[in-house]
């Protein structure tokens, strides 16, 4: 878990975040966000991130939401071994995933995601990064500033690195353009990145739902077996399906008011999940969801 540690100076006493790795399995760590919106209380460490030792050197998987999340990994991975980095991966172009990165590429590590993922980057992290200035306060986001990986991948791919046997996944369009799984041979964790939640609403605003859904399925044949969500706690397998379940329980209530003849405002207003409603983040996304899912409906009955 994540959790603070309050330090108290002679000039000043403000909060210091310290990032607790969380052992997962014979040299594999996650770093476990907290609850809610990006914001100050939580210093805008709400995803999940985290690393595996090889016998030569670290992987590192996500890096945060600012330059100082970053610099917060790198002291916690010192607490678990002095190997360098070797190797920094990005799962998805979402911003508290990717803008701890500055932290890493200081002492030269390279960073790898998908190549879509790198074009989402270009196209809108720089204005994330003015929202997130916003949301977190000048001081929280000082030294941040968008990286984007020079190394990307298209397709699936095994690594040979720092002494350990990884397989990038890539399985299509999902939540983003670019979601890619990374996940651990020796041990069968799987950073799921985008792909899965537990217990927190996906956002389908860069989503592809057809997509996602055979994502989830195909993450399901693989050789996984403890999965690190993009939010919330490390689970098995039926991570998967918990988000599978609440992207088709969207998709059937916004199908039928959408066959109805109801307009968009009128499926925003009606589309209610009860079973779902104490999920993180259910008021803030789910009916921004039922608008992107209404708007997704309408596009592919034009295309038709």
């Amino acid at each position: 878990m994540l959790r603070c540690l309050i330090f108290v100076f002679l000039f000043a006493a403000a909060p210091v975040c310290a990032l607790q790795p969380e052992r997962l399995a014979d040299a594999v760590y996650a770093f476990i966000g907290e609850p809610g919106e990006i914001g100050p209380a939580n210093h805008g460490n709400v995803g999940n991130s985290g690393f595996i030792v090889g016998s030569s050197g670290v992987i590192v998987i996500d890096t945060g939401v600012s330059y100082r999340h970053g610099r917060q990994m790198l002291a916690a991975i010192r607490t678990v071994t002095d190997k360098p980095i070797a190797l920094v991966i990005i799962t998805h172009a979402v911003q508290e995933f990717v803008f701890g990165a500055a932290a890493f590429t200081e002492t030269g590590v390279p960073l790898l995601t998908h190549a879509k993922s790198a074009e989402l980057m270009r196209s809108r992290c720089h204005h994330c990064l003015g929202n997130l200035v916003i949301q977190l306060g000048a001081d929280a986001m000082a030294g941040t500033r968008l990286i984007v990986p020079e190394r990307t991948l298209e397709q699936s791919q095994s690594l040979q690195i720092a002494g350990r046997e990884i397989d990038i996944l890539y399985f299509g369009w999902a939540s983003t353009p670019g979601d890619a799984v990374v996940l651990d041979r020796a041990t069968g964790v799987a950073f799921a990145g985008g792909l899965v939640t537990n217990r927190r609403i996906p956002e389908l605003r860069d989503g592809e739902l057809a997509g996602w859904l055979r994502a989830l399925a195909a993450l399901k044949r693989t050789s996984a077996r403890t999965i690190v969500p993009g939010y919330g706690d490390v689970g098995g397998l039926e991570l998967a399906d918990l988000t599978a379940a609440y992207l088709r329980a969207l998709d059937d209530q916004v199908q039928r008011l959408y066959q109805r003849g109801a307009t968009l405002s009128e499926t925003v207003d009606s589309v209610a999940l009860p079973a779902y409603s104490d999920w993180d983040q259910y008021p803030a996304l789910h009916r921004q969801n039922a608008l992107h899912r209404f708007l997704q409906l309408e596009t592919e009955e034009l295309s038709r």
